[in-house]
């Protein structure tokens, strides 16, 4: 995983520190969504062994689409949302993204 991608709660509020620093301001929901994102794409692209598929927001699920804009799979937070699934075990959901990502392209 890239350096820039925040996987727990410390990464992210170094992040947010490192922002400040900068004159940004980042907040902390804000930064975890887009890591949850990020590290999606990232097992996907991986698996892939190359980005084929792209992965966005769908109201709070994540949805992976294939290069012909085809939906191949949707990922759905164990809690109400990402953001509490990251903030209650950043860990488990990076091994859970890195399963679903491997199950949405075994799957084909």
């Amino acid at each position: 995983m890239s350096v820039e991608i925040p996987e727990n709660m410390e990464e992210v509020a170094m992040k947010i520190a490192r922002a400040g620093v900068h004159g940004q301001h980042l907040n902390e929901d804000q930064v975890i969504k887009q890591s949850v994102l990020d590290i999606m794409q990232a097992f996907m692209d991986e698996a892939l062994e190359g980005h084929y598929d792209d992965v966005s927001w769908d109201d709070n699920n994540l949805k992976v689409t294939d290069i012909m804009g085809k939906e191949v799979g949707i990922v759905k937070p164990t809690e109400k949302t990402f953001v509490d699934d990251f903030k209650k075990n950043a860990d488990d959901l990076v091994e859970r993204l890195e399963a679903e990502a491997s199950q949405i392209v075994g799957g084909r």
